[in-house]
């Protein structure tokens, strides 16, 4: 696709614009952009580790790179990343860094995922049985929660379910 303003480079910025629920887009490449100005500033130098730092910052539990609790700089312990540093960089020094920083990583994936834990997809054909299970894993912590809150009437459907489930487990 073309620049829509020269029509000669390729466009290579991309902007959606919303207003009052009417949607506009734009498609124009870089030199068009900085010509351009008050629109599209500030987007030729956009990276995904911009991103990713901008949404670092929305940690709660952590200010300045610190932990509230001990006040002192959080970091790996095997290569002295700080939490600091990793959001203005997006990226780890080390395989151990995930483990050293990553509570302060749940609610960021939280925010951009809905969820701390991933899910994935299973196959049609041969995830059969592995989505049964997924399934009964899912029965049996509602029943749990339910027996927990008293609702044994929730509670009993769910112990129905988990033995229709486990009768086509075995049954396969």
């Amino acid at each position: 696709m073309n620049c829509e303003e020269c029509g000669q480079r390729p466009a290579t910025l991309h902007l959606t614009k919303i207003v009052n629920g009417e949607k506009n887009e734009y498609h124009i490449c870089e030199q068009c952009a900085q010509e351009k100005g008050d629109v599209f500033t500030g987007f030729h130098n956009f990276s995904i580790n911009n991103l990713l730092s901008g949404l670092l910052k929305f940690d709660p539990m952590q200010k300045n790179g610190r932990d509230s609790a001990a006040n002192k700089p959080i970091r790996c312990e095997t290569c002295g990343l700080t939490y600091a540093q990793f959001s203005k960089s997006g990226r780890f020094g080390c395989s151990d860094c995930y483990t050293f920083l990553g509570d302060k990583l749940d609610p960021l994936f939280r925010r951009i995922h809905g969820n701390t834990q991933h899910i994935g997809k299973v196959p049609e054909r041969t995830g059969g049985q592995i989505k049964i299970r997924k399934e009964l894993e899912q029965l049996k912590s509602a029943l749990q929660r339910y027996v927990a809150s008293e609702e044994f009437e929730k509670a009993a459907e769910m112990r129905d379910r988990i033995r229709v489930l486990e009768q086509k487990m075995s049954q396969s």
